[in-house]
């Protein structure tokens, strides 16, 4: 009789700071369920990744769940797998943190329920060729990648049917090849084909390996597959079929399967991950190419033969691709450097880096670096625990470095690595991160009594996907037909996403300086197809910075020019921002001068952007000082006339931005709003509330103009205890 081995394994992961009810909602339906009927086919052995973060959650919430992995493991039933703690992407992170993230989920385990793994989930599939010593040095023996890692070097599938070896300066590590057949077919094909599919790759000798590992959620999270795996007893079908070919279908443990076979060779992955990872990370061009020529040789029945050769981007893409994903490694980056310095003083005790390298460890957290057929970096609640964590390490840090209250700090570095300076300001309330070549914009605001980055916002960026819309526009999905991955699952989810689709031109920040034409409307400004008039946006500034005892002010300026009818005007402008120690205040002081020849008029606004988590949230409101305002909730577009004491009060998160004038000022208030995919669809999703102070200025030849602009952030005192 022929036979086949089958390693099974499961990754279940949610990322850090997801919504609780998203947690409850995949115990539930899929963790759960699964393992409940899993332990009804002892026979059935799995191999099992939780993150780090998953496992913290089941001890908190449902320690039933751990009750019950526990006694899988002991009967032997389940093989647990390390990763990274709390699910980074490998080749994103410093060595030391590679190593330590995995020791950390190696301890738990070993700990929790008394096994100690050999194996490990690689996040998202991202290899490079040198992660093994890594790997190797955290105590990992074997990790699981996708069949097509293997075939970029040359493999055919008759030859991934078992395991590999490669190495790294003598690391040597067991690669397991993931069939992406099997991950195609399971959940979404009938049971019997999936044993047809098995019984073609039995042989005589028995001694042949074939692997399944995929995302847990597909077992009851992703749209339609609860009531596909369970009310429709998919789930129980499949096992009952493994079952009933037992005798030729072996099921084994991954560190079985490396005891009793030897490997098929030695080999050297090229960088990769799964085939759509590597789509999902070329920009919006390529993106779009790389689909039509899949199209044609699709329908030239050319791709099953030579699509291996048909290849994308790979993973550190998305941190060109995404400059707010680039501004949020980097911090994390800035963040590792930090420690490594308070590792060096001689007379610290080092046991007090050890909360520090958790809180840092978890802003690793890799959903909401990168972006594919889930939401990833376009949810602001994924981004806003990477920069919560990361201010958290950061007061600790300030804890061992500052024993004055009143102090301020200041760093000049090439901090997001473009070649260009950065000027970072740190204090006991704030940290500051201005972009001085990049219209001495402000990129990243942290409120540290609140551990929240108020300018954790993303920019309209165009998608390959995005042609996509119209394409499938009014398309209803049949719930009752039969579908065979996430990528068939897409649909709109609301009407008029279409007519969303514009772009910004520049990155969205604070202290972004506009000089708009004439005929400037509310409406292009909000589309962002409006007149710019001025070269200021987006250009260099010079910068200087004096410190004072408890004080620091940022100089930045530009001479630069202004399009005045037909006259290239010269204006010169100059931002000052002055912050003092322990403040929750920032002073902004700016001034223009007219260095042209002749009377100039100008429209001249600064655009300030506040990311809110979310715009139709009656208790985040706009208010203006003096005003009855009925409903200025943050999803509106608004216009008020002679304005000078304004702002942002938010009852969920207990803030209050309070900005205030000494020139009273036209307020535009809209909220951003970006078209991307999740699992189920085209979706509309709230980035940013922009307030916009603007002044219509006549200025004479060497005149000068000025306006100071305070923004007070502070903790509202009664603050709802729901947020």
């Amino acid at each position: 009789m022929k036979k086949i081995k089958f390693a099974f394994g499961i990754h279940n992961h949610q990322p850090i700071g997801n919504f609780e009810h998203i947690f409850e909602k995949a115990f539930q339906r899929c963790y759960a369920p699964f393992l409940g009927l899993l332990e009804k086919y002892p026979f059935f052995k799995l191999s099992l990744h939780n993150c780090g973060i998953l496992y913290d959650w089941f001890l908190k919430n449902h320690p039933e769940l751990i009750e019950k992995l526990r006694t899988l493991v002991k009967s032997g039933q389940v093989e647990l797998l390390t990763g990274g703690y709390y699910e980074p992407i490998f080749p994103s992170i410093p060595d030391e943190d590679k190593i330590g993230q995995i020791e950390k989920l190696s301890s738990f385990i070993r700990e929790n329920f008394n096994f100690a793994p050999s194996g490990m989930w690689v996040a998202e599939r991202v290899w490079e060729p040198h992660l093994p010593k890594s790997f190797v040095k955290a105590g990992v023996k074997f990790v699981l990648l996708d069949d097509s890692h293997f075939r970029y070097s040359g493999l055919e599938d008759e030859k991934l049917l078992g395991y590999y070896l490669t190495e790294e300066e003598g690391s040597t590590l067991a690669l397991f090849p993931i069939s992406k057949k099997l991950r195609y077919y399971i959940p979404f094909k009938e049971p019997e084909e999936i044993i047809d599919y098995l019984k073609s790759l039995a042989t005589k000798d028995g001694d042949k390996l074939i692997v399944y590992a995929d995302d847990g959620e597909k077992f009851g999270i992703w749209p339609m597959t609860y009531e596909h795996c369970y009310e429709d007893r998919w789930l129980e079908r499949f096992f009952e079929k493994i079952k009933e070919n037992s005798d030729w279908i072996e099921m084994v443990h991954f560190s079985q399967a490396l005891e009793e076979l030897s490997p098929l060779g030695r080999i050297y992955l090229p960088t990769a991950s799964y085939y759509e990872m590597m789509h999902w990370a070329l920009l919006p061009k390529a993106f779009q190419e790389f689909e039509d020529f899949e199209k044609v040789l699709k329908e030239q029945d050319l791709f099953e033969k030579y699509g291996i050769f048909v290849r994308g981007g790979f993973w550190r893409n998305f941190l060109a691709k995404y400059p707010e994903s680039n501004h949020m490694h980097k911090r994390m980056l800035y963040l590792s450097q930090k420690i490594k310095d308070l590792e060096k003083t001689s007379d610290l005790d080092k046991r007090k880096l050890a909360p520090i390298k958790d809180e840092y460890w978890k802003s690793q957290c890799n959903d909401p670096y990168w972006h594919g057929v889930f939401g990833g970096l376009y949810l602001s609640n994924l981004r806003k625990p990477i920069y919560e964590h990361l201010i958290k390490a950061d007061k600790l840090a300030d804890q061992l470095c500052h024993q004055d209250e009143n102090w301020v700090d200041s760093q000049v570095l090439d901090f997001d690595k473009d070649g260009k300076e950065e000027v970072i300001i740190e204090s006991p309330v704030f940290n500051l991160y201005f972009s001085p070549f990049t219209g001495g914009t402000l990129y990243e605001l942290d409120f540290k009594p609140k551990d929240f980055n108020l300018l954790n916002i993303l920019s309209r960026h165009q998608e390959g996907y995005h042609r996509k819309i119209s394409e499938i526009k009014n398309t209803q999905i049949d719930p009752t037909e039969k579908f065979a991955s996430i990528h068939d699952l897409l649909g709109i989810k609301e009407e008029g996403l279409e007519k969303l689709l514009t772009y910004d031109w520049y990155r969205r920040g604070s202290f972004i300086d506009h000089f708009l034409g004439k005929d400037a409307s509310l409406d292009d400004f909000v589309r962002c197809q409006y007149p710019e008039q001025g070269d200021f946006v987006n250009q260099p500034y010079e910068y200087e910075i004096n410190k004072k005892e408890g004080s620091l002010e940022l100089v930045l300026s530009r001479n630069g020019f202004v399009w005045v009818d037909d006259k290239r005007a010269s204006i010169g402008l100059t931002k000052r921002i002055i912050l003092k120690g322990n403040s929750k205040e920032l002073e902004i002081n700016y001034e223009l001068r007219n260095n042209h020849s002749g009377v100039v008029d100008l429209w001249f606004g600064v655009e300030l952007n506040f990311g809110m988590l979310s715009s139709d949230d009656g208790r985040k409101t706009f208010y203006v000082k003096g005003l009855e305002l009925k409903d200025r909730k943050l999803n509106l577009k608004t216009e008020d006339e002679n304005i000078s004491d304004f702002g942002i009060k938010d009852e969920a998160l207990g803030l209050q931005i309070d900005l205030k004038l000494n020139k009273p000022a036209n307020i535009w208030q809209f909220p951003i709003y970006t078209v991307s995919l999740s699992e189920s669809g085209f979706e509309k999703t709230y980035q940013s509330s922009v307030l916009f102070p603007n002044w219509k200025i006549r200025l004479n030849p060497a005149e000068v103009w000025q306006v100071k602009i305070i923004k007070k952030i502070d903790i509202l005192s009664r603050m709802d205890p729901f947020g």
